[in-house]
């Protein structure tokens, strides 16, 4: 159904989706429009794609008295950020120190070096150092550390991919390393935590009920 149509999902989802399903294109906007399909992040950004749907439909008044009724201050565009900048989200007020961050989210699965973090940053590698222990209150290493764990267990709480798998699409080349590191940061490891993931059970809930439905030994309830 989502054949050559591109898919809105939110910024949390994305990595998870992107891994389970690598065919389909996804996209960073709020929400995707056209002629046959719907889709957006999720959030506030249902009813913005809503509001486009009227807008388009029936005209900008519609939309203007739509938006009075739900208190809404107006349509955001679908090009609009998903997520708060950098420097909001993780309250950090220096730009050299913001643009590493962005760097670290955008490599996760091939990480640089501290060193190849500061000469894209155009710093010196001490005073990276320095920036960070102020403003973040650790190592660039440490964070990076914990930003590729953060990606990891969302891996291992919204997909099947095996410890192994996530291990390697958060730049783990050491599986034995990164369970280490992951009981270290969360207190168990990878496998305890993904037992506790409700997503995981209700996956595999629904691919049992689809083998059950293909191979006849489930009736279909319609």
């Amino acid at each position: 159904m989502l054949d050559e149509h591109r898919v809105a999902l939110h910024w949390e989802a994305r990595p998870a989706f992107e891994e389970s399903f690598p065919r389909l294109k996804t996209s960073e906007q709020l929400y995707q429009a056209d002629d046959k399909r719907l889709t957006c992040a999720g959030g506030i950004s249902a009813m913005d794609m809503m509001l486009h749907l009227i807008q388009n439909r029936h005209g900008d008044a519609l939309t203007g008295q739509v938006c009075d009724a739900f208190m809404h201050d107006g349509m955001r565009q679908p090009g609009q950020l998903q997520r708060m900048q950098t420097v909001e989200r993780f309250g950090v007020r220096h730009a050299d120190v913001a643009e590493v961050i962005e760097l670290m989210e955008q490599n996760l699965e091939e990480p640089l070096t501290a060193s190849e973090l500061a000469s894209f940053s155009g710093v010196q590698l001490r005073q990276l150092e320095r920036l960070f222990r102020k403003h973040c209150h650790d190592t660039p290493t440490r964070f990076y550390l914990r930003l590729r764990l953060e990606r990891a267990r969302q891996l291992l709480k919204q997909t099947q991919m095996t410890v192994v798998d996530v291990a390697v699409a958060c730049g783990f080349r050491s599986p034995e390393y990164f369970s280490r590191r992951y009981r270290a940061v969360f207190g168990m490891a990878p496998r305890e935590d993904r037992k506790m993931a409700p997503e995981l059970s209700r996956m595999a809930l629904g691919q049992d009920i689809s083998a059950g439905l293909e191979n006849g030994s489930l009736q279909h309830p319609l």
